[in-house]
């Protein structure tokens, strides 16, 4: 007994008189070692008591079987969180109550939300269909959407939708209108509201990144029922001058129904059919100008960046890339020269005529060659040509006469064997164009011929006068001197 009074952290003193109850039973009675009987739980949640109550559990079931009895009903209020979540088999969002501090989760499948379009988004207001679902294991309760409508300005968001989707059909929105915007625009258009903090934001935050940006503002209405004629009239404006390069529409945040104008379709039209390129700068939503804007900045800082460049960013690129293109032109330097150094350094160039000595021993082999066959040559015909002339001469028929022979035609065209018959045909028509020679004949000794050209000579000899014609066409009385046959004068 003492030890569990130890183990209970009760310390036993010596003078401390314990009094120990037993039962009929013999079972000790104190408070350590006493354990009550369980008692049965109680039927109603009034029964509980300190010493008998409920598991969560049964609270948890009793909690399910009230919210499962309840029937589906009617409920408003408006959409502050949703996350849509592609390919997921139930969609999430929060409903809260448009005049008191009270939401709920709401689930509904996602072809519920499919079918309202995408104006469904947060700060819309739903009317939805539900029924309270109370899970156990969690203990938490939300509503099951079996429909969901817009209710008021979901109505406007829903007509948006539909205007949305007939301009994107137009082809308003393609990515083929959009017009690149000016690396350095020479103005900036800028269409603001009145005392705007955005007119502030777009000149402080492009004033500094490029400091000799110009501007030319145009202030008007942003909300309100003049809005859409004033903002169409200074796009239409800044658009016709012909310095301005950009027009940037800004824009304050606001609720839903403030940014209404900027989805006017006559507003969206005049911004589409601009041909100065457009910035769309808002705080907050996406109305329609932004689907027709060449380019949609989110904060003024990011507008600014699209329509000027950073001045110091600017001159750190051109150091940097003059220093890559010195860098670049002393490596290519550096291997040009470096280059030229092995080219020069060739046994080729440090002696060019080594490379013409076998040329120049080939050229002269050739030539000696070609000299000596040339010579053979001409030897050889030379020797031939010797024997050829030698030849001729042996049997030239003017050896022949050279020795004193003569061969005399008869004016009857036959030859004559005798000089006698020779001399009795002597007399024949001369033509007077026929060369007639004279030959001196002497019967002692042959002598060389004379040959005179005359017409008709006489022969002062101890013979008498004797005509010889050579060569040309005679008459069949002209008497001819051939070489086919030799007839000796003395004959």
């Amino acid at each position: 007994m003492l030890q569990r009074y130890r183990q209970a952290g009760v310390s036993a003193q010596p003078k401390l008189l314990m009094l120990l109850t037993l039962d009929a039973n013999a079972r000790c009675l104190c408070h350590a070692c006493f354990v009550p009987e369980k008692m049965p739980p109680a039927a109603k949640a009034a029964d509980t008591t300190r010493d008998n109550p409920w598991p969560l559990s049964r609270l948890t079931q009793n909690i399910k079987i009230y919210v499962d009895r309840m029937s589906a009903l009617w409920v408003e209020g408006q959409v502050v969180q949703y996350n849509p979540r592609p390919g997921s088999r139930m969609a999430f969002f929060t409903l809260r109550d448009t005049e008191s501090d009270t939401s709920m989760t709401v689930t509904a499948f996602p072809n519920v939300i499919t079918a309202i379009g995408a104006s469904f988004e947060e700060g819309v207001k739903v009317v939805a269909r539900v029924k309270p679902v109370f899970w156990e294991r969690s203990g938490s309760l939300n509503l099951q959407a079996a429909e969901v409508h817009l209710q008021g300005l979901g109505d406007l968001l829903a007509q948006i939708e539909r205007l949305r989707q007939r301009l994107a059909a137009e082809g308003l929105f393609d990515i083929d209108r959009k017009k690149p915007l000016p690396f350095l625009p020479r103005v900036i258009g800028l269409v603001c509201g009145r005392n705007a903090k955005a007119k502030d934001d777009v000149i402080v935050n492009a004033s500094a990144r490029w400091p000799a940006a110009r501007f030319e503002v145009r202030e008007v209405a942003v909300q309100g029922q003049y809005a859409v004629r004033e903002v169409t009239q200074a796009i239409a404006e800044l658009d016709s001058l012909p310095q301005v390069d950009v027009i940037v529409v800004a824009r304050g945040g606001g609720s839903v129904e403030d940014l209404l104008p900027f989805s006017d379709e006559a507003l969206v039209r005049a911004a589409a059919q601009a041909s100065t390129p457009g910035v769309s700068y808002r705080h907050e939503g996406t109305p329609l100008l932004d689907y027709v804007a060449d380019y949609r900045a989110s904060t003024p800082t990011d507008a600014a960046r699209r329509i000027v460049p950073d001045l110091a960013q600017e001159l750190d690129g051109l150091a940097r890339a003059q220093e890559g293109m010195r860098s670049a032109i002393q490596r290519r330097l550096a291997q040009e020269r470096y280059n030229l150094d092995l080219l020069v350094s060739r046994p080729i160039f440090l002696a060019p005529a080594a490379t013409l000595e076998p040329h120049r021993t080939f050229i002269d082999s050739a030539l000696t060659s070609l000299r000596t066959q040339v010579e053979r040559r001409l030897n050889s015909e030379r020797q031939s040509i010797l024997q050829a002339s030698a030849t001729l001469q042996a049997l030239s028929p003017q050896a022949t006469l050279e020795r004193g022979y003569s061969m005399l035609r008869l004016p009857s065209g036959s030859l004559s064997a005798t000089l006698r018959k020779f001399l009795r045909g002597l007399l024949w028509k001369e033509s007077w164009h026929r060369v007639v020679w004279l030959l001196r004949l002497s019967v002692q000794r042959p002598q060389p011929a004379h040959l005179i050209p005359h017409s008709s000579v006489l022969f002062q000899t101890q013979l008498p006068p004797i005509l010889v014609t050579t060569g040309g066409s005679h008459g069949r009385n002209s008497p001819s001197c051939t070489r086919n046959t030799v007839l000796r004068s003395g004959a």
